[in-house]
């Protein structure tokens, strides 16, 4: 766990708590899923956001297996570069809110046809 969130964390946090909070969505910072801290989540709509900085663009495989990880406890994974949180705020709370409401794909997904 960090002691000192990113500025893209915290200006997302601050905006996570007054924006989605008005419309019943409660996130939390930091939370430990499985063995890995998820960056914010709200567990009643089960999404991570995770909020990255440049040195992610070196780690995508890590990134890959912390979602597989989220994702197997259930959780749906939303992903945004900090510059994206510091220069468009309102454009990615459009989209956690839609992450929010989406009808997430079955596994496995159906396939169509028949046999």
């Amino acid at each position: 766990m960090r002691a000192n969130p990113t500025d893209a964390e915290q200006e997302l946090w601050l905006h996570l708590r007054k924006r989605l909070a008005a419309s019943g969505t409660h996130f939390r910072r930091q939370v430990q899923i499985g063995p890995y801290i998820a960056d914010f989540v709200s567990h009643k709509a089960k999404l991570v956001i995770e909020v990255d900085g440049g040195q992610h663009a070196e780690r995508a495989t890590y990134d890959a297996e912390r979602t597989k990880v989220f994702e197997a406890h259930g959780y749906r994974v939303v992903r945004y570069w900090n510059n994206d949180v510091l220069s468009n705020i309102d454009g990615v709370l459009d989209d956690t809110q839609r992450a929010m409401t989406a009808t997430p794909t079955p596994d496995p997904s159906p396939q169509g046809g028949g046999e």
